[in-house]
């Protein structure tokens, strides 16, 4: 983590929103992150509120964020936690009022509107990141040990599942089939796993995708599957569902020496959910969620050989965040990355439904 400068007060957040995103995600993460005091909380639900102030009783809290941009000069960063159609009016507003921002994922609805927001930024001086938490899962991070070792040889095809089973709709604008709210599947969880494959094997040249709504009183996607092809040749297989009564693994890596085969999500989310905080041995996985590498044989019946699990590290973005403000440093995730994602997002939204192939 990035210690606070001697002399120097921690850097003062607001973060707007207090739902799944801003509670589980964000302010704990803040909070934890040395160099960084999360000072004002924007919510306008009154239990939401009380929940801020009992697990971080500091804090401030605002029901609107007028409140908070009234206040901008108090402030060194804002944290964008709200519902997706409110990402670009609250970010262009931030970095107008001369904050730098995080947003949430998806930054926007469009790559347009992405690249909009970065070339803002790029005027006024600011920054503007994306928060990818899933690029620092316990996996994700593994894969890249294992490709940075060449265990794998040259990689033919990458299989990424993100499944649940959740075969009663929750409600709420994440399933809301008003595409203002920018919800489903695709541009939910589909953000995670395009985000890894493009960081992962680079530039998309074709997308082909297919997304239903299966379940009952569903609006929005809730089974989707994308097929990209990368520049360089590597074939990924992205899945996202809701509906997948048998989860499949959470990577499948197939090269010309080996494959690589994971099961089960990093416990990041799951422990942040239980109230627990970053601490010695976070993102931990037990032994026997490991995955295996190897050829010829089933990792389920014992081929292979155990590949150890690289801890996951969720409070690695917002130290370097930290780190970017005070020091210069680099931006973890650049609005071009993340505008860059979305053109694969809108170009699998057309594959499905004009069912065709679309390049990129």
């Amino acid at each position: 983590m990035t210690g606070t400068p001697p002399g120097n007060p921690p850097l003062r957040v607001g973060l707007v929103g207090y739902g799944l995103a801003g509670s589980v995600f964000h302010a704990p993460l803040i909070a934890a992150t040395e160099g960084l005091a999360l000072d004002t909380v924007v919510t306008s639900n009154p239990e939401r509120e009380r929940q801020a102030r009992a697990e971080f009783p500091d804090v401030r809290t605002v029901a609107a964020p007028d409140e908070l941009f009234d206040r901008a000069g108090e402030l060194d960063l804002v944290v964008v936690a709200s519902p997706n159609k409110t990402h670009v009016p609250l970010a262009t507003r931030a970095l107008e009022a001369g904050l730098p921002v995080v947003v949430d994922k998806p930054v926007a609805g469009t790559a347009a509107e992405a690249r909009a927001l970065a070339t803002l930024a790029e005027e006024r001086g600011l920054l503007l990141s994306v928060f990818q938490n899933r690029r620092w899962d316990n996996d994700f991070l593994t894969l890249r040990k294992l490709l940075a070792e060449d265990a794998l040889g040259e990689v033919w095809r990458f299989e990424s599942r993100f499944e649940r089973w959740r075969p009663q709709p929750k409600g709420g604008w994440r399933e809301s089939g008003d595409p203002a709210e920018i919800g489903g599947l695709l541009y939910d969880l589909g953000s995670h796993v395009v985000d890894q494959a493009l960081v992962l094997f680079g530039p998309v040249t074709q997308v082909y995708a297919e997304s239903v709504v299966r379940r009952a009183g569903a609006e929005a996607d809730d089974d989707t599957f994308l097929a990209l092809t990368h520049a360089n040749g590597v074939r990924s297989h992205l899945y996202v569902s809701s509906t997948a009564a048998q989860l499949g693994p959470r990577f499948r890596v197939l090269g010309s020496k080996a494959g690589y085969v994971k099961h089960g999500l990093d416990p990041q989310e799951a422990a942040l959910r239980e109230g627990k905080r970053p601490g010695p041995g976070w993102g931990e996985e037990d032994e026997s969620l490991w995955g295996r590498v190897g050829a010829g044989d089933s990792p389920l019946t014992g081929g292979g050989q155990v590949a150890a699990t690289v801890p996951g590290d969720y409070p690695a973005y917002y130290a370097a965040v930290a780190e970017a403000l005070r020091e210069g440093g680099p931006n973890p995730v650049d609005a071009l990355e993340a505008a860059a994602a979305l053109d694969v997002l809108e170009a699998a939204r057309r594959s499905a439904r004009d069912a065709v192939v679309v390049s990129l």
